[in-house]
């Protein structure tokens, strides 16, 4: 597995400390890995750590951070907006570059058997990872969220675990899959019916765009609703006309777009795709990015 490299984006469900996603950050640069980012919604009531790193960086920060998680988190205390069945709620692995996708589907398995035996958390496989054709969706392995886990595992029990949820951490869904974006949208208005209505007209398995995955967040407090999104296929189904069905959807029901909501990283590809778009400008290339240009220059040390 030498010269493999991944990316790794654990979502934890924490969102209202800082203190915790940071050590859960810190736990994984002293496993090894490079972390790129550490963010939280308190509303959400969630967390997303991005590192990079080979096969055992990877490994190592996961259960580490998953061992801070069992520390900090008690899901019995915890109300968010967004589905979740774990502490550690999914923990996706990415292959980058050249790295094969079995390589990725090997790493998750094997993370996925980590948390079990180390740290007692039953584990659901998902994605590229799973044999299991009704695990494939992480929607579908999460079904139920922490609150129907002991229901559920009667008749549908773990990859890897005890048949009974961890009594504060829950159960945690392990996957292999390609990049993907999330991307939120906030609609100008507190009407969840605008959301949903949006939500199920853009998402792929109600008929909607190819790749995206969708949800209405009931986000009222703010004084408008959600969008909540994945794009797992953004090359087909770039940013720029999600946010413009999206855009269209609203207007036809007398709502504008408020504002746009990124969650972690995104690809240069996605935003250069959206340049192109929004400024007629399709010859723009990666190197006309002078931060791109710049990390290609051989500097001395």
């Amino acid at each position: 597995m030498s010269g493999l490299y991944f990316e790794c984006v654990p979502n934890f469900s924490e969102g209202c400390r800082p203190e915790v996603w940071e050590r859960l950050a810190e736990r994984a640069r002293a496993s090894g890995a490079r972390v790129l980012g550490a963010e939280g919604d308190c509303e959400h009531h969630r967390a997303v750590v991005t590192f990079t790193g080979g096969e055992e960086a990877i490994y190592q920060a996961v259960l580490a951070m998953a061992d801070e998680a069992l520390a900090s988190i008690d899901l019995r205390r915890h109300r968010g907006l967004h589905p979740r069945m774990g502490a550690v709620d999914v923990v996706p692995v990415v292959p980058l570059g050249p790295t094969p996708m079995e390589a990725a589907v090997a790493l998750a398995q094997r993370i996925g058997e980590g948390l079990a035996r180390e740290l007692g958390i039953p584990v659901y496989l998902y994605g590229e990872a799973t044999a299991n054709p009704a695990h494939r969706r992480l929607a579908d392995a999460r079904r139920g969220g922490f609150e129907g886990l002991l229901e559920r595992m009667r008749h549908d029990p773990p990859d890897f675990g005890p048949a009974v949820p961890h009594p504060t951490a829950g159960a945690t869904a392990v996957g292999a899959r390609r990049i993907l974006i999330a991307f939120n949208v906030y609609l100008a208005t507190d009407d969840m019916g605008v959301a949903r209505l949006i939500a199920r007209k853009v998402r792929e398995s109600s008929g909607g765009l190819p790749g995206v995955q969708a949800l209405a967040m009931d986000t009222r407090e703010r004084g408008r609703v959600q969008v909540s999104m994945n794009l797992v296929n953004y090359p087909s189904t770039p940013l720029p006309q999600v946010f413009a069905r999206i855009r269209d959807l609203a207007a036809e029901l007398g709502v504008e777009v408020a504002e746009s909501e990124l969650v972690g990283l995104m690809p240069l590809q996605a935003l250069l795709d959206t340049a192109r778009e929004a400024l007629r400008l399709p010859a723009l290339k990666p190197e006309q990015v002078i931060e791109h240009a710049i990390a290609r220059w051989p500097w001395e040390k």
